[in-house]
């Protein structure tokens, strides 16, 4: 089900709850609302739609990734850029991580572990962000 966005930056600012299987549901409303916001996003976190559980969706380009749990284990190459995000206006500058290494669970509670760089990598550290409660 599409979900509306949160922009209330109290809201956002609060830490969320680990993810169980009972919030599978969660993940298919991620994919639908940034199916919806395509045009002008390439991530999302449950909080941005209201849910304060640890689960993410990032565009990997030709495929959506739901990731629940997600957790950096390994980074490498801090740089300094600027990012917006759909749920705030304009863009603001901080330092991310050219490459990752990201332990979640995936749909079926199956643990996994991917290596990703550049662009990727930006908006999984991003949607990360809003995990804890760091708005950017």
């Amino acid at each position: 089900m599409v979900k509306q966005i949160v922009r209330d930056v109290f809201f956002l600012g609060q830490k969320s709850e680990p993810a169980t299987r009972d919030d599978l549901q969660v993940g298919r409303d991620l994919k639908d609302t940034l199916n919806a916001n395509r045009d002008r996003c390439v991530g999302m976190a449950a909080n941005m739609i209201g849910v304060k559980k640890n689960i993410i969706i990032v565009n990997m380009g030709v495929i959506d990734i739901v990731m629940f749990n997600p957790v950096l284990v390994w980074k490498r190459g801090l740089y300094e850029t600027e990012e917006g995000c759909l749920s705030l206006d304009g863009v603001r500058k901080t330092k991310r991580y050219q490459e990752i290494e990201v332990e979640y669970f995936d749909f079926n509670w199956k643990k996994q572990k991917m290596k990703l760089k550049d662009w990727p990598a930006q908006i999984v550290q991003h949607e990360i962000d809003h995990l804890s409660g760091r708005v950017i």
